[in-house]
């Protein structure tokens, strides 16, 4: 009897950390004890082995089984755990005549790291955040292999640099380890095709100022709250930014992917930027994240894409003064009494409401009912923090005249060549785009002349706007000038970026 020790991985959100499984078969009274702090699911793994190892033909040895999943300070969860304590269990009895002897008593596979869920028959079954995992592996331990179900290889494979191992069976790894068979090597999922059908801009009619707001969020990354009365096109125009902006990097496509699979959702990355739009009855941990056990909620899965809320004033408070930190920061910080993750959130946001409850002020030929105190306490339920945060203000009208006889617009195609142009230049100029520019970046790359400084600082005053608010209109006038193909910022982006900062969200 011996001491077996191999290698898994734990996962907290969007981190993973190494575990180090430890078992030890020797004499005694039959026992099969788990430590390091293990959940129920891992406890139950317990049964799981003992079945899969007797469903295998192999011996479940009578004696005294201690497994030890180190660090002993870190709590786990899942299944994952089951293919290194069955494997560790059959090279401690003695089971697997491995080359990772390293003395009589002591065995270590040090090259790979196991991760899987057993059945009782033996068979490996699907893990959740299979590139999450495959993605830290990669990135902490080169030269390491991955071994996981076949079920998910494929996607795990996915990520550059890694060899990864797809197994069906408990019984196809260990014929690997005794030199009687070889697993295959797990080959990438076939791209998804990106050629998905997006809404086409030319679907919008009559909303010039509308449309011209949308590609400068495009162009610049900006976030913009639209008002208008129902029915004029704002979720039209929310849902057609996807289609303007640039296609995902490879690493950006295997983020996107990897946090899908955090809720089970794994699947080959895409190009496309995600579109996420939840219902305004969602909750805070929906929104931001939360859980027990940690998973991402919407302002992450919208990472590096879109993130919609319809009729935002109908949002609880809570919940839209939870998005303050994600839209300052790009990440989302989780913290629970047994641990603490963080999930990437660099998202867009777009917002759409009513001028009033009933959506009809202002209109031009239908009455708003509700009273002045009512506006009032509608539009204030977005705080000034989070409006400080929004970088364009739109407002959007009724279109006038015969809507079906006006022509259509530019389709989304042509936009999205000014817009790949645009973010091109800014690119190859900072690095990032406008929209994440700060400190000392912002005022390198935005220098104004002693006119537009003027209009902005008058503004600026009478206005009472905080130096966020002036920031962003700054980042906003920056992106006005790299869609007019100018170096400098002049006065007349400055006067335009002034026109998103409308009277009516004053607070």
């Amino acid at each position: 009897m011996s001491l077996a020790i191999l290698a898994s991985r734990a996962l907290y959100g969007f981190q993973t950390q190494p575990v180090r499984v430890e078992v030890h078969v020797g004499p005694g009274l039959p026992a099969f004890l788990l430590v390091g702090l293990p959940d129920a699911g891992v406890r139950e793994s317990r049964e799981r082995v003992r079945s899969a190892l007797l469903s295998c033909g192999y011996e479940f040895p009578a004696g005294r089984i201690t497994v030890n999943l180190a660090p002993a300070d870190l709590p786990k969860d899942s299944g994952r755990y089951d293919l290194a304590i069955a494997l560790g269990i059959l090279l401690a009895s003695g089971q697997i005549a491995s080359v990772a002897r390293k003395n009589t008593e002591v065995l270590e596979i040090t090259d790979r790291v196991f991760v899987g869920e057993l059945s009782l028959t033996g068979k490996l079954r699907t893990i959740k955040g299979v590139l999450a995992i495959a993605m830290a592996v990669a990135r902490e331990s080169p030269g390491v292999n991955l071994v996981m179900p076949s079920s998910c290889a494929a996607v795990a494979a996915q990520v550059p640099g890694l060899v990864v191992h797809a197994a069906d069976s408990l019984l196809e790894v260990v014929e690997e380890l005794s030199g009687r068979g070889a697993m295959r090597q797990a080959q990438p999922a076939p791209p998804v095709s990106t050629v998905a059908v997006q809404p086409c801009l030319s679907d919008v009619h009559g909303q010039e100022a509308g449309r011209r707001a949308l590609e400068i969020a495009a162009c610049g990354g900006h976030s913009m709250l639209m008002c208008g009365p129902p029915g004029v096109g704002k979720s039209m125009l929310a849902q057609r930014l996807p289609g303007l902006l640039p296609p995902l990097s490879p690493l950006q496509s295997l983020e996107v992917a990897a946090l899908q699979g955090l809720i089970g959702q794994d699947a080959a990355p895409v190009a496309c930027p995600p579109f996420r739009a939840p219902h305004h009855t969602a909750s805070a941990p929906a929104m931001i994240g939360g859980g027990g056990w940690p998973r991402p909620g919407e302002v992450s899965l919208a990472h590096h894409g879109v993130l919609f809320l319809d009729e935002i004033p109908e949002f609880l408070r809570t919940v839209l003064e939870s998005l303050r930190e994600p839209l300052e920061a790009g990440v989302v910080s989780i913290a629970r009494a047994r641990l603490s993750c963080t999930f990437p959130a660099r998202f867009q946001l777009i917002a759409a409401m009513n001028p009033c409850p009933c959506g009809w002020a202002g209109h031009p030929r239908k009455t708003c009912f509700c009273p002045p105190s009512r506006v009032e306490a509608y539009r204030r339920r977005l705080s000034g923090p989070l409006m400080d945060r929004i970088d364009l203000h739109v407002g959007l009208s009724a279109p006038q005249g015969d809507w079906l006889a006006m022509a259509a617009g530019e389709s989304s195609a042509a936009v999205r060549q000014r817009v790949l142009e645009c973010r091109q230049r800014q690119q190859h100029r900072q690095g990032c785009i406008n929209a994440q520019l700060e400190g000392a970046m912002l005022r390198e790359h935005i220098k104004l002349d002693d006119k537009g400084s003027a209009l902005l600082r008058n503004a600026g005053e009478r206005w009472a706007w905080s130096p966020r608010v002036m920031h962003r209109l700054l980042r906003i006038a920056r992106t006005l000038a790299d869609m007019a193909g100018s170096d400098a910022v002049s006065v007349a982006h400055v006067a335009e970026a002034l026109q998103f900062r409308p009277a009516w969200d004053i607070h």
